[in-house]
């Protein structure tokens, strides 16, 4: 009895399998629907499609794919997707105003800087030759103190040749104090905004040396790999390349090998009582406008006007030697902007804007 049961049972089951494949073979899947809910006022829009129901023929067909074992599913542990880091933050612009060859007690000319810089904030680079003749205490306290002397906390300096007038520049390290460097070398670097700015002395062979292999290269060296910022600057007094008066100084090839491998971007420079700006070049003076650094000769602090002796050099884009002013870059954090600013009743400036590397 049991047996035909189980026999009519299997014969019923058999008959409505086929039908349900019949059907399903000869009635079209139903496209899913669609609606729209929320209210229009308030701005809360959603779209919610509806599936349709599964029919036999969808199921037979599903059938043919692999189904995936639920429990060997559920044992495998997650795995956990790691985020990546958020972006860095981008630092404010930061101001550097500059100018070298500065102060003298028989010129007003760093009086009417004094006047521009005050008017600026920001943090001032002097490029070396702040008092003349040579860089006395006495020079500092009555010449340089009564005009750029009223900003000298916000001042990171640098040596020049007139410094070193007075053995071992003592004067100079005695008036600024921790802000120069360590007595004896006048080299040193910080930070501003997000550039990395260092400072170096061009009186280089009273600090052991000029070459690739003398202390202060080797510190620039260390000093590049330890800072590997974006944007780079770096100032000191001699100017590697010059079509003033004093023409180019070879004795600091060394920076411009070091600091053009490291990818800097601009260099400031005095010495030449002028105005010059150049385009990006590489360190045999020949134009690159991709890797280059541009470089700024910023004389013009006060202490005297240089003529140019003849033409400009191939990559000199401006210059001037009747101007008393001050240089100021606007740092941001992937360029910059620069803007000579002329004192007082001059009409002679320049302006433009460049990239970091």
């Amino acid at each position: 009895m049991r047996g035909r049961r189980l026999g009519l049972h299997l014969t019923w089951l058999a008959a409505l399998m086929v039908s349900a494949c019949a059907g399903g073979a000869a009635g079209p899947a139903s496209a899913p629907t669609a609606a729209t809910i929320g209210s229009p006022a308030t701005g809360s829009l959603a779209t919610v499609t509806t599936m349709p129901s599964v029919t036999a023929a969808s199921t037979t067909a599903a059938t043919a794919l692999p189904i995936s074992n639920p429990t060997s599913a559920a044992s495998e542990p997650a795995t956990a997707t790691a985020m990546p880091p958020p972006p860095p933050t981008a630092q404010p612009d930061a101001v550097l105003i500059a100018a070298g060859d500065i102060a003298s007690c028989l010129s007003t000319g760093d009086e009417a800087t004094a006047k521009l810089v005050s008017a600026i904030s920001g943090t001032v680079a002097t490029l070396g030759d702040n008092a003349y003749e040579r860089g006395s205490g006495e020079e500092f306290a009555s010449c340089y103190t009564p005009s750029w002397g009223a900003f000298k906390g916000r001042i990171r300096p640098a040596a020049g040749n007139h410094e070193y007038l007075t053995p071992g520049a003592q004067a100079y390290f005695d008036y600024f104090g921790a802000a120069a460097g360590a007595i004896g070398q006048g080299y040193y670097s910080y930070e501003l905004g997000a550039w990395h700015v260092i400072v170096l002395n061009s009186q280089c062979w009273d600090v052991g040396g000029c070459g690739a292999t003398a202390p202060q290269s080797q510190w620039l060296k260390a000093d590049l790999a330890a800072h590997p910022s974006l944007c780079t600057l770096a100032y000191w007094h001699t100017p590697r390349f010059s079509s003033g008066a004093h023409g180019d100084s070879p004795l600091v090839q060394a920076f411009w090998d070091e600091l053009y491998a490291a990818g800097a971007e601009v260099v400031l420079n005095g010495h030449d009582h002028d105005y010059e700006r150049f385009a990006p070049q590489d360190p045999q003076g020949q134009a690159d406008p991709v890797h280059g650094i541009r470089e700024f000769i910023v004389g013009t602090g006060g202490r005297s006007h240089y003529p140019f002796p003849g033409r400009p050099r191939p990559n000199t884009e401006a210059r001037n030697d009747s101007t008393f002013g001050v240089l100021k870059l606007t740092l941001h954090s992937a360029g910059y902007d620069w803007q000579f600013l002329p004192v007082a009743g001059q009409t002679f400036t320049d302006s433009g804007s460049g990239t970091c590397h």
